[in-house]
Order: structure tokens, then sequence, then C-alpha cells
């Protein structure tokens, strides 16, 4: 009976395991898929009945965070490091980005800083580094703008302003199409299509209507963007076209950009641009001021991070250049996107790579006439918030614009907010950069040695030669940046090291102390002679280390562990005054506490040897009866550090 009864156990338990692994791996295709609503309900059913795993905790919060539902992000990553630490980087930058949206900072950059330790050669660590103070940096750049929602907004998700003609052109959730209430598996709601709304003169909105029906479709369409004639037409929508759904290897639907003209009112001709793929997303398109360049965000091969900005040439005859990548100034192994070019040349786009407050913030820098960035600002609160921001775009005649946010106090999931900037950000901070190059033992100034400094990319961006006192500078570096220092100069090793400069306008310096590459030393060699130590001197009548001699003894000490197999041989000496007996009772105690000074930081005393030589080997004419001023004195009382074996 026993046996039956632990039999029927067994096999309930087996059920019940299996049933869950069932659900798991039904969650997981969903996962795959980007279904999260649907992953979500059954990862958090089987958590709740009892069963929890790293992978299911994984896509759980992923899940959650890929949705930007930071709160809900933070408690599934809490569980996650609950049951382990042994997690890839990503998921303590994903924990620390979570942490940011329910604005618990602290935590965050505590969870950051182990990113930090494990994440090698990532831009964003480079970026959290370089800008330790990026909560001061977003402060200076906050309170700038006049902010309030819309009412254009709905209970669902209304996001991607753009301008045209007297309206605004938006994309949203809201359920007005005829063509059925298709729900998006990764977001649970209506995909999106275009409304416009007319902007009043006196600021209010028309009722929002849909924009043009010929440019919609059953799925996504989003983000706009038209040219100054209002004529044509770019914008985001799913991979379908001609009543054609295309998909990827993993037969998943992806965004493609669109083209449109307008013709005797109607909107005609929609075509897909040529460096779209079945294969990779292309979104979220920006037109520059003379338009003849687009921008957009891909995740196309080249891509640094889950998508990066691009921009491609728009030639005259209609057809299109090869799709550039901005680069790692811009871009990191997060998410930027939702380009934005302003009539003063200004690159707005959102990150969740770059420093900031939480999800997607919105950064800001200006495109050169060399098509170099200059610095990238966070433009800071109230444009940002601890949720996502994005979408941002401005008229730069009477500086109002508008921001899509998922922020807390909105009536969807995204909102579309309006607002006015009253201030504009300041560009330019620049600091200089001087320092001293010295002899890493002696601390003997170095000239005519090269210094060379590099930017975050280890491009060289400087090249000096020390003058004769070691000294070497820099001018105007940009702030809130990282740069990478090396010296070289002949006989030396080279040496790297790296500052940084904040946002505050001002003059940093940098000592650097190189060791020489080959000491030609032998047995019989002082050590003090060899590397030029000022001799380790005492004090009349005494035999304790002095305070100031202490550097020199650490020169040795230094020397020692440097090369470990050298022994040596501490040498004492007195001055003559005083008798033999003593003087000789003197050295030797000077030799002793000389060797003590040495084994109590870490010299192994197998290693030194020592005596006390008293008066018998004077460096000068002061022996006994012979009339000396105290300096010629002091400098018979002197330890030496002779080699015995190397």
């Amino acid at each position: 009976m026993k046996n039956k009864i632990v039999g029927i156990i067994f096999l309930i338990i087996s059920i019940n395991i299996y049933s869950q692994q069932s659900k798991i791996g039904k969650a997981d295709r969903e996962y795959d898929k980007f279904a999260y609503v649907d992953a979500i309900k059954t990862y958090e059913s089987v958590f709740n009945s009892g069963y929890k795993s790293i992978d299911m905790l994984q896509k759980l919060a992923n899940s959650y965070y890929f949705k930007a539902d930071l709160q809900k992000a933070a408690q599934w990553y809490f569980e996650l490091f609950k049951l382990t630490k042994d997690l890839e980087p990503e998921y303590y930058y994903r924990y620390g980005q979570s942490l940011k949206g329910i604005e618990d900072y602290k935590r965050a950059d505590e969870i950051l800083s182990v990113f930090n330790e494990n994440s090698g050669n990532e831009i964003r660590a480079k970026l959290l580094l370089a800008q330790k103070a990026y909560l001061l940096d977003i402060e200076k750049n906050s309170g700038r703008y006049l902010m309030q929602n819309t009412s254009i907004n709905s209970e669902k998700s209304d996001y991607g302003t753009t301008f045209y003609k007297n309206k605004i052109v938006f994309a949203s959730a809201r359920n007005s199409s005829v063509l059925g209430n298709t729900k998006h598996s990764w977001t649970g709601e209506s995909f999106t299509n275009l409304y416009s709304s007319i902007l009043e003169l006196d600021g209010n909105f028309s009722f929002p209507k849909r924009f043009e029906k010929k440019l919609s479709t059953k799925y996504n369409e989003s983000t706009p963007v038209f040219t100054k004639d209002c004529k044509t037409i770019y914008f985001t929508r799913n991979n379908f076209n001609n009543g054609r759904k295309g998909k990827d290897k993993n037969k998943i639907t992806l965004l493609k950009l669109y083209k449109a003209s307008l013709e005797r009112g109607k909107w005609k001709n929609i075509i897909e641009l040529p460096f779209n793929s079945d294969q990779y997303s292309v979104a979220h398109p920006a037109l520059s001021p003379d338009e003849k360049t687009l921008y957009f965000a891909s995740d196309m091969p080249g891509t640094i991070g889950n998508s990066d900005l691009f921009k491609v040439s728009i030639e005259l005859d209609g057809t299109y250049g090869k799709p550039i990548n901005l680069g790692n100034v811009i871009n990191t192994e997060g998410r930027e996107s939702f380009p934005f070019i302003t009539s003063e040349n200004e690159l707005y786009f959102s990150s969740d790579g770059h420093p900031g407050l939480g999800g997607l913030d919105v950064f800001v820098t200006k495109v050169e006439k060399n098509h170099r960035f200059d610095d990238i600002l966070n433009v800071g609160e109230p444009i940002n918030s601890s949720k996502d921001d994005f979408g941002f775009i401005i008229n730069n005649i009477d500086e109002k614009g508008f921001v899509s946010s998922n922020r807390d106090g909105g009536l969807g999931n995204d909102d579309i907010y309006q607002f006015d900037e009253i201030k504009k950000i300041e560009y330019n901070c620049e600091q200089s950069l001087f320092g001293l190059l010295m002899d890493h033992f002696t601390g003997a100034p170095l000239g005519n040695a090269k210094v060379l400094l590099s930017d975050i990319s280890f491009n060289i961006v400087g090249e000096v030669v020390t003058d004769l006192n070691g000294k070497f500078r820099f001018g105007m570096l940009d702030c809130n940046s990282r740069y990478y220092i090396k010296a070289e100069k002949r006989d030396y090793d080279t040496y790297e090291i790296s500052a940084f400069t904040t946002n505050q306008t001002k003059e940093i310096f940098l000592p650097i102390r190189l060791e020489k590459t080959i000491q030609k030393i032998k047995e019989g060699d002082d050590l003090a002679k060899v590397f030029t130590i000022n001799k380790i001197y005492f004090a009349f009548d005494k035999y304790d280390i002095r305070a100031d001699v202490e550097a020199d003894l650490a020169i040795i000490m230094n020397i020692m562990k440097e090369y470990p197999t050298i022994k040596i041989d501490v040498r004492s000496h007195t001055d003559s005054r005083q008798s033999d007996k003593y003087n000789n009772i003197l050295s030797e105690k000077r030799a002793q506490s000389t060797i003590a000074w040495l084994v109590q930081h870490e010299v192994n005393p197998s290693r030194l040897t020592g005596k006390g030589y008293g008066e018998i080997q004077l460096t000068n004419k002061c022996a006994d009866n012979i009339e000396c001023t105290e300096e010629e004195h002091k400098a018979n009382r002197r330890s030496e550090f002779i080699i015995t074996s190397i």
C-alpha cells in the first residue's frame, strides 16, 4: 500500500513537472516570436505555481524590459538575481536600467558598477566610467522646457509626432480601423495607424483623424517625416506591401522604411526603400535640413548594439547611397533610435546606452561641417524621465515641439507631450589637460618624451613633446569625456593612463611616472647611486628612520620588488663625533633599523644583510678633531645599499 501511495505521488509530481515544462515551452516559443504579452502571462502563471528557473526568469524579466515596463522588469530581475548572481553582464545592465525606471538610482549605480567591471571593452561601460557624475550633468541641463500633456492622446499608445503644414501627424493604436481589431502580440494593443490633428493658432488641437487610408494596412504604420514641399513622405511600416507580408528566417515580420508621393491630393506610389531587408529592421526616418541625407534606425549588419543610427545620401536622381553607421560616438551596445535633425543641424535621438535617468532618454549633439559630432548631451528633465522618452521634435522658429513618453501620469501606454523650450542647451564645454612626466623611482623630470592623447575610440587626437622640465599640455578637450594618455621615452617602458573630463571648464593636472626599461646593474653597485636616489641620512646621534627619507627608502623597496632576485647589504655609517665604540654600535643600529623598515614593507628578510661601519668610511675630510660644518658631518651619516647577488 505504501509503495502504491508513493507511486501515485510520484506520478502526480511527474505530471505536474511535465505540465509546467509544456507551458514553459509554449511561452518560450511566444517569447522567440516577440509575443511578450502572451509569454508573460504563461511565465507568471508557472512562477505562481511554485516553479522557477534561471532561464524562465531571464525571459520573463526581458519580456517586461522589451515592453518598456521597467517597474515590472525590475521586479523580475530582482527575482532572477536572488536565484543567481552568475549572469552575463547584459543582465546587470538591464537590471540597472530597470532600477532607474523606478528611480532607485543608488542601487542602479551599484549594479551598473558590476556591469562596468565585467563588460570588457564595451562603449556603455566606458561612458559610465567617463560620466560618473552623470546625474549632476543631467541636472545642469534640466529645467529648460515647459511641458504638458496634449488633448490628442487616447487610452492606447500615441507617439512619434512630425510637423505637416498646419498639422501634426503621429502614430496611434486607437482602434478606429475598418480592418478590424487586430492585436499586436508584442504590445497587446491594436496595430498603429497614422493620425493627424490641426494645430490651432491658440495652441489647441482638433480631434485627431486618420491621416490617409491609402497609407494604412492591417499592420503598424508610424514615425512619418515629410519633405519641406509636403509632397513626399517617408514612414515606418511592418514588412507588408501590396498585400504581401515578408518574414525573416525566424518567420518574424520586421520593420521597413517606405516612401510615397502626393499627387492630386492623394498619396500614391508607395515603395519600400532599396536598403530594406526581410532579415533586419529599418525604421524611424529623419531628414537633414537640406534634405540630401536621410537618417534612420536599424539593426542591419554593421550595427554595434540592438539598434544603431545610420544615414544615407539621397541623390539628385532619386537614388540612394550606401547606408553609413554614425559610429560609436553616437551608437552603443544598447538602443539608439528616433533621430530628428533640426534646422540648426542638431541631431536629437533617444538612447538607453548613454547614461540617463532610465529607459530611453533624449540626447542631442551638433552635426559639425566635417560630419563629426559635438558633445553628446542628455537634454535633462522634464523631457526625460525614469521611463522611455523618445520621438523628440522641435521647431527652431518658435521653439515649440513634441516628445513621446510612457511616463507615469499619462493617459495611455505612450503619450504625446507638447513643450516650449525656454533656454538653449550649452555646447562646447572645454577643458585643458597638462601634466608632468617623471622618473618612476627618482622623481626626476623627463624632457623630450612623446605624449599621445587618444579619445574613447582610441583615435589619436593630440601629440606633444615634454619640455626640459618634463611638462606637457593638451588644450581644449571635450567635457564629460574619457581620454587615454600614452607616454613614451627611450630607455623607459611605455605607460598608459586614462583621464576624465567633467562639465566644468578648468585645467586638469596629470602626473606620470615612467620606469626604466633596463637598468645596467652588477654586484657591488650601490642601488642608491644606480637609480640616483637621495642618500638615506640620519639625524645626529639617532638611528630611527626619519619621515623625510621614507620616500627614498620606498624607492629601494620598489626596486627590490621589481627585481625579485636581487640581494643587498645595508651598510650604515656615522660621522666622526663620539668614540669609535659608540659609533660602531650606533651604525649597527642604523643598519638594522633600515633593514627592519624594508622588512616591514614586505621585503623578504632573506634578501637583506647589514652591518654598521662606524666612522671608518668617511666620505670627506671630517675625521676626528677636524672642524667641519653640520652639513659636512651629515654627509657621513648615511646608509648604502650594496648589491651582493643578482
